[in-house]
């Protein structure tokens, strides 16, 4: 790449996303290069309101530019049922079904020794305090079906059933869609376990 100095800088800083390796930051650097400055004016604007105005919900950890976020004051949601998830994104992917409609605990990541991330490093605290208010009657532990978000589920449990709540788990199995000759050991195993009748 020409070593224009700016182009060099943002460059760089592109390869600071997920997923942008060196290649691919270059076409962005240049695919912004040619952009009219109005566009690129927005886009540079769009990042530092983000930055400046979007925060994380006091209640609940959920990302927002309200404090406390839309789902903590929404009066029509069931507060006696609460959905634990990792990140913000995975509220998201629940609110798409359309069918929950409860309360959320945004841990802000799993636990993972390997990466230094250990129970004080999530919001388990405040997730105990909420649930230990009395309100909550059920916590669905929505947590990644990999290794860290099993781990956190299992030590989530052990925490809450003292509480005196039902501690759930979502179904894990199967995607809609594909066949089972494809699906591995483990994602057959979870969906025998989680079958229901019908």
């Amino acid at each position: 790449m020409s070593q224009i100095e700016p182009l060099v800088r943002l460059t760089e800083q592109l390869k600071k996303l997920p997923s942008i390796g060196a290649k691919s930051a270059q076409r962005l650097a240049f695919y912004l290069l040619k952009q009219p400055r109005e566009d690129v004016d927005q886009l540079c604007d769009a990042i530092r309101d983000v930055k400046e105005r979007v925060t994380n919900c006091s209640v609940c950890f959920n990302i927002t530019d309200c404090d406390p976020c839309v789902y903590c004051t929404d009066e029509r949601r069931d507060r006696r049922l609460m959905c634990v998830v990792e990140g913000p994104h995975n509220v998201g992917a629940i609110e798409k079904t359309g069918d929950f409609n409860g309360a959320y605990h945004v841990l802000m990541g799993a636990l993972s020794p390997l990466k230094g991330i250990g129970p004080d490093e999530l919001q388990i605290k405040g997730l105990l305090q909420r649930v230990g208010g009395g309100e909550v009657r059920e916590v669905i532990l929505a947590t990644n079906p990999n290794v860290e978000g099993e781990a956190t589920a299992i030590y989530l449990a052990k925490l809450l059933k003292p509480l005196g709540v039902r501690v759930s788990r979502i179904a894990m199995g199967v995607p809609v869609g594909s066949d089972l000759e494809y699906a591995d050991e483990v994602t057959m195993l979870k969906a025998m376990e989680g079958r229901r009748e019908v």
